[in-house]
């Protein structure tokens, strides 16, 4: 059996992420989904927990048809010391045979640690990506459109745009301008 491991910090799980694991599906036989950051939420980089981010891949998977039983979720922690990171993720994850990663520093790690790596293809990654589809929660925009309905439908469940502005309004305002939640917090 081919096991593929996909490691990324879906915050939140959006389309340019279930086209990377659709591309890890269709070239091995089971999936590791692996939740990076796993010990971080409630920041603005990482809002949502780990098991918040492991419903919504569950939710965008079931969506789209997927057999859940190809995919074993788990969640993976930083490690302070990066030499020992791979290490780590071997320890925490079943067997694998391919890591995909875009992440030119995990490349690195893995690489070193004698793993093959393969990219998967980005899909409009100037819009596809966690920061700017957070930064369009906070400031109100159409974030809407870069996830599957259901797992947009889960945001709303777990209040994901109003926890995002409460953690933007914290931060001090040159920062918030930075990150995309300028409005927030300052009545403008």
């Amino acid at each position: 059996m081919r096991r593929g491991l996909l490691i990324g910090r879906f915050q939140p799980f959006h389309i340019g992420h279930l086209k990377a694991i659709e591309q890890a599906a269709s070239e091995n036989d089971e999936v590791i989904v692996g939740i990076g950051s796993a010990q971080y939420s409630y920041t603005l980089d990482n809002p949502f927990t780990a098991g918040e981010r492991i419903e919504m891949i569950r939710i965008g998977l079931r969506s789209a048809g997927f057999d859940l039983g190809r995919f074993v979720p788990v969640p993976i922690p930083d490690v302070g010391e990066h030499h020992l990171w791979m290490s780590r993720v071997k320890a925490t994850v079943p067997r694998f045979d391919v890591l995909y990663t875009n992440n030119p520093f995990v490349r690195l790690l893995a690489e070193a640690a004698g793993v093959k790596v393969r990219e998967p293809v980005l899909v409009e990654r100037e819009h596809l990506n966690g920061t700017g589809i957070r930064a369009l929660m906070i400031s109100g925009g159409d974030w809407r459109r870069y996830v599957q309905p259901e797992v947009a439908a889960y945001l709303d469940e777990i209040r994901a745009e109003e926890r995002l502005r409460i953690i933007a309004a914290q931060l001090p305002t040159s920062e918030r301008q930075v990150r995309g939640g300028q409005a927030v917090g300052q009545g403008s």
